[in-house]
């Protein structure tokens, strides 16, 4: 996704100022496509220089009015076309996941304490996803408008649930005894362990 592609969805869901766009991401769009205000201040430039969306005529001369913006008919043209456009899942990256693997040849020391700060974000998180299914998402929205909102705002509550679930799993894992009765996290033998992990562990 692009961040253009974001905002001529915004825009085409309701004309909006650049500080109005800022606002939205902040509170629905960036949850799941992040953006500085610098950034969609300078994408809102590039698309109006580009004729894909347009300032629309102030109703009054104020000074210091901010500029509502509307999608132009080629700024539409230019969503259905990407909307429609096919795109592969990009490869999983995530740096917790490769500093579990490291812990498993240099030890486990700190990794624990920081597990349970990334469960507790991420509990706030599906916390915060939920209040908002309860409060925009009632029974009864039928809508087809509504029920796809709903199940991008889905995704976000099953990835944060499979999260949760993974990290507790993940300290359980970390708490569990060796086969000598010492917790698996007291294991801080690096050189050994790298050894012991090297063929088992190799993809």
């Amino acid at each position: 996704m692009s961040l253009p592609h974001a905002i001529l969805t915004a825009l085409l869901e309701k004309p909006s100022s650049g500080l109005e766009l800022t606002r939205r991401f902040d509170r629905s769009i960036g949850y799941f496509w992040s953006a500085t205000h610098q950034q969609i201040y300078r994408d809102l430039g590039r698309l109006e220089r580009d004729g894909l969306i347009r300032a629309l005529p102030a109703a009054t001369a104020t000074r210091g009015q901010k500029k509502q913006y509307e999608v132009l008919p080629e700024g539409r043209a230019e969503l259905s076309r990407w909307t429609a456009a096919g795109q592969d899942p990009k490869p999983m990256r995530d740096a917790l996941l490769l500093r579990l693997r490291a812990a498993a040849v240099v030890g486990t020391a700190g990794i624990e304490e920081d597990l349970r700060r990334h469960l507790a974000l991420h509990g706030r998180q599906l916390a915060e996803y939920e209040e908002i299914e309860r409060r925009d998402f009632p029974p009864g929205s039928d809508a087809v408008e509504d029920r796809l909102r709903h199940l991008v705002l889905r995704a976000g509550i099953d990835l944060e649930t499979f999260w949760t679930r993974w990290l507790a799993r993940a300290l359980d894992e970390l708490a569990a005894p060796r086969p000598d009765g010492r917790p698996a996290r007291a294991d801080e033998d690096h050189g050994r362990a790298g050894e012991d992990h090297d063929r088992a562990g190799e993809a």
